[in-house]
């Protein structure tokens, strides 16, 4: 089992949760911060003691604050670890659900698992060590599809968005506006009918609705 780990996260009741878990599984040295710059510095640290870590679980989201943060992400976090110590196992533990966002995070972070917080997120997490250390990805059932060939498909947060706002019931021309205000580019009604045609073609979608049923169907929206 790993022996010594690293928690990033801003919660104190959830770091209590995790250490509860992680003490469960005779792991004999947890730390726990809350910023994910002070994570990066201990990796760092860890390293050049000679004592690195096995295994850090991090948060994907935090509440910003008063401290300005390098790394205001796990994302961030995990992408900047790569080049020091592209070797540390890490499990992501967080509310995100989107399909999407896991399977950028997989692809492209090597992330070796992703766990979704919830009712029974600390039991999945510690399913989820045990799997990590025997060299095998583990991904909570929410989120399993994220690496099923129907979700193999390239779609961008813009997208998305635009999905989304289609499945609010607003025609393009709503959305065009709405995209003007919120400084969504780009925003105009023929560069959203491009999309939306693009988008069809690419979801097999026969229309509007039935693209919207499709993203949803694939848990991206």
């Amino acid at each position: 089992m790993f022996k010594k780990v690293l928690v990033v996260e801003d919660m104190d009741d959830i770091n209590r949760g995790v250490k509860i878990a992680l003490l469960e599984l005779n792991i004999s040295e947890i730390d726990q911060v809350q910023y994910c710059d002070d994570a990066y510095l201990r990796i760092k640290k860890a390293i050049k003691d000679q004592k690195p870590y096995d295994l850090l679980i991090s948060d994907l989201s935090f509440k910003v604050d008063h401290r300005e943060q390098k790394y205001p992400s796990g994302e961030t976090l995990i992408r900047a670890l790569q080049e020091v110590q592209p070797d540390l196992k890490v499990i992501m533990y967080s509310v995100e659900d989107r399909l999407q966002k896991v399977r950028t995070l997989i692809n492209t972070c090597n992330i070796k698992s992703y766990v979704c917080k919830g009712r029974h997120g600390l039991k999945e997490l510690s399913k989820a060590i045990h799997t990590v250390y025997n060299n095998v990805q583990y991904l909570s059932p929410q989120v399993a599809k994220a690496l099923s060939d129907r979700s193999n498909l390239e779609i961008d947060d813009y997208d998305l968005e635009l999905v989304k706002q289609l499945s609010f019931g607003l025609s393009q021309d709503e959305i065009s506006s709405y995209f003007k205000e919120e400084n969504i580019s780009p925003n105009s009604l023929s560069s959203i009918e491009k999309h939306l045609n693009k988008l069809k073609i690419q979801f097999k979608a026969n229309n509007a609705t039935h693209l919207v049923a499709t993203v949803k169907d694939l848990g991206l929206i």
